[in-house]
């Protein structure tokens, strides 16, 4: 499975147009999102999505009752850290560095997955750890999204 990664969209609807549109062209089978949507309209650009997304709140994201309301049927938003099993891969995802952090020192992850910093951060040892950078633009000028390949269990950075 091709997973695709993104983080710290703030509001630019402009990337994550073009995120939703690499994601759909490279037929991704999930989306994991690390935090920092911003506002619940966002999620009208995510619908778009040709598969389900997965994400944590991050620490600009307010209204998470609206924001969990807008990404029903297509999206789900969790608090904290959020753990999921694919192929046999267990995968975390959180928006914080400290965190993520502990997470891999853990050993219980084969991925983890996080935001927060607007830094890519893709570090293929074991266990894998991905910060798509931002895909925003707003703080590095730069917006960046992250490819998983799943089986192969390598990442890939896309600029958008």
């Amino acid at each position: 499975m091709l997973i695709g990664i993104i983080s710290d969209s703030h509001d630019n609807m402009n990337m994550l147009k073009k995120a939703v549109d690499v994601f759909n062209e490279r037929r991704v089978g999930l989306v994991l999102h690390a935090g920092d949507y911003i506002a619940p309209f966002t999620a009208r650009e995510l619908r778009r999505l040709n598969c389900k997304l997965v994400g944590v709140f991050g620490n600009n994201d307010g209204d998470k009752l609206m924001l969990s309301k807008q990404f029903e049927g297509f999206g789900q938003l969790h608090d904290g850290v959020h753990q999921i099993e694919l192929e046999g891969k267990m995968i975390a995802i959180t928006h914080y560095p400290a965190l993520a952090e502990t997470l891999a020192a853990r050993g219980a992850y084969d991925v983890v997955v996080y935001g927060h910093t607007h830094k890519v951060d893709i570090r293929e040892s074991k266990p894998m750890v991905i910060n798509p950078g931002e895909c925003g633009g707003w703080l590095e000028g730069r917006s960046t999204i992250a490819m998983l390949d799943l089986p192969a269990m390598r990442a890939e950075l896309v600029s958008l």
